[in-house]
């Protein structure tokens, strides 16, 4: 593994707006550098949000960039020492891929979160029965002990729905309904706790149903994630078959902002998509 790891959002937030103080000021990477004691590859590592950045170097490169606002400082060192804190995940560091870990950094940072899944019911609202049984479909030489680390790390994910957790909403495609992910029973209780999570407007779940024919979201799922100050930042974050990639230029931001408009303006209400989710659930106790 990398000795520098994945950058978190905090750190490329960090690192890019020090980027733009750094040209704006007419510094090169080289002066930066030897500002803090370093070589220009680790300020190159600091702005790509691979390094992170210490107290006494930030105040530094305050002086050389020649910043005085007190609020712009203030947000800065926010992240950068948000940035060098240790999350709840590190202890499955060895089980957990990187693109997955910053897949959670993302999504724990988060102030408001938009998902949209046509074909399984997404992590955060998994029960522990529907996320092994989807966990053993894709991990196929995973043993039980790994089975089970994952399962964890799914269940303490959904910690961030509770208390003072990001908004979220969420369209799911009538398929995530019909598919029975575990059989009739796992089936039914998943379909009971969204019934359970569905809580207008902190958390709101919608589905398209099948009589609305083509929508915004047939190329496949994908999720936004929406920062406070001093992020200020959208990221999407699109799933494929060998990890996660991220986007964060505004032109394909807001291109997939407006699919998910579009995909909320298919959906049924909230309403009606609990009432379709209580007739599947019924069938599905029937059987």
């Amino acid at each position: 593994m990398s000795s520098h790891p994945r950058p978190t959002v905090r750190r490329r937030r960090l690192g890019g707006k020090l980027r733009q103080l750094r040209e704006a000021a007419g510094i090169t990477a080289d002066q930066a550098a030897e500002r803090i004691g370093g070589d220009k590859s680790k300020i190159s590592r600091q702005e790509n949000g691979r390094q992170g950045v210490s107290k006494l170097e930030l105040e530094a490169l305050f002086v050389l960039y020649g910043v005085e606002d007190e609020k712009l400082m203030t947000a800065l060192s926010t992240l950068a020492r948000e940035g060098r804190r240790k999350s709840w995940w590190a202890q499955y560091g060895d089980l957990l891929a990187e693109p997955f870990q910053e897949r959670m950094s993302i999504e724990s940072d988060a102030v408001r979160i938009f998902l949209f899944q046509p074909l399984l019911v997404p992590g955060l609202f998994q029960t522990r029965e529907y996320a092994e049984e989807s966990i053993r479909g894709v991990e196929k030489s995973a043993t039980d002990e790994q089975i089970d680390s994952y399962v964890a790390v799914r269940m303490t994910r959904q910690d961030i729905l509770r208390e003072k957790g990001p908004q979220v909403v969420c369209v799911l495609d009538e398929a995530v309904l019909r598919r029975t992910v575990g059989g009739p029973r796992t089936m039914a209780s998943q379909l009971q706790k969204l019934i359970e999570l569905n809580n207008p407007p902190q958390l709101t779940i919608q589905v398209i149903p099948f009589g609305q024919g083509w929508h915004a979201g047939l190329d496949g799922a994908f999720s936004i994630f929406r920062y406070p100050d001093p992020m200020d930042l959208d990221v999407v974050s699109l799933a494929y078959l060998d990890g996660l990639l991220y986007l964060e230029e505004d032109g394909p931001v807001e291109r997939y902002k407006l699919a998910f408009d579009q995909l909320r303006a298919s959906a049924l209400s909230s309403q009606q998509s609990m009432d379709l989710i209580t007739r599947v659930m019924r069938d599905l106790n029937k059987t």
